[in-house]
């Protein structure tokens, strides 16, 4: 089964490559008995071999692997029947499935200014966090209520204005957030979903460099972990109120496409008190 053409010469990190290589990961991670095939004696590389995956999403042994290579383009069938016979989780399939888009901007750019429309809802939202976030998750605009939640992302340089660099390079992060390393991880793995679909981006390489640093962000980020956005609660621990629920959401502002607003909301009656007391004057 094979629905596109052969793409001789494709230059190195491409989306096809990087979905290639995302496949290679999740193959390795699997055994034939996880997929119910035998087991194979004297296998000298771990995981499933290519044709394994090709037998069971029905294509050709030589078709995977050039799929693997990133030498082909493909069709949605092939890519959600490879997912299957990968035992992809939903998050993961999304992953696989977002590199149909190939005639999105290769650069990703869309304008740092922020509206009028989205910079009076920031200042609306108050004493609810909220910031305004461009693709590579730069922070544009913010209020009152968020530069007290974490800090003012003001004080900071322009290039360390950015949420996963917070997360990942700010100390405070890790006391703040309760559960910081499943919530990292998360940010981690939708971040690097964005930034596969954009080789060239130099922003995403300068970010994806800067958390280098880190040795968790750098372990994670090479096991190409990706996840999808999803509503969540928010456990913080505040230095200044407390133990704080917020729901965290996610808008895409429509009058600016590739801009984001995220906003913090109470998730009891206890959180919106210390939200308050947070942004009082004084």
């Amino acid at each position: 089964m094979s629905d596109g053409s052969a793409a001789a010469g494709t230059p190195p990190g491409t989306p096809r490559q990087e979905l290639g290589a995302f496949l290679r990961s999740r193959r390795e991670r699997l055994t034939p008995a996880d997929v119910g095939l035998p087991a194979a004696p004297r296998r000298r590389t771990p995981g499933l071999r290519r044709a394994e995956v090709a037998h069971l999403a029905g294509i050709s042994g030589s078709w995977y692997a050039w799929l693997e290579q990133g030498r082909v383009r493909t069709s949605e069938q092939v890519l959600r029947s490879v997912a299957r016979a990968l035992l992809l989780d939903e998050d993961e399939t999304a992953h696989v499935l977002s590199f149909l888009d190939e005639h999105a901007p290769a650069s990703g750019r869309t304008p740092r200014w922020v509206s009028r429309n989205l910079l009076s809802l920031l200042e609306a939202m108050d004493p609810h966090p909220a910031v305004v976030i461009d693709p590579h998750w730069d922070l544009l605009a913010w209020n009152t209520a968020y530069a007290a939640l974490l800090t003012d992302p003001a004080r900071l340089p322009p290039k360390q204005r950015n949420l996963l660099w917070l997360v990942f390079r700010w100390p405070p992060a890790r006391a703040l957030l309760a559960r910081w390393e499943p919530e990292a991880r998360s940010l981690l793995g939708q971040f690097r979903s964005q930034a596969a679909r954009r080789p060239g981006d130099r922003r995403y390489a300068e970010i994806i460099e800067e958390l280098s640093a880190d040795p968790d962000a750098a372990r994670w980020y090479g096991l190409r972990e990706t996840t999808a956005f999803h509503p969540a609660v928010r456990h913080f621990r505040h230095p200044r109120v407390g133990d704080l629920r917020l729901r965290y959401v996610k808008l895409a502002a429509v009058d600016q496409p590739g801009h984001h607003l995220l906003a913090y909301v109470p998730d009891d009656e206890p959180t919106g008190k210390a939200l308050r007391a947070l942004t009082a004057p004084g």
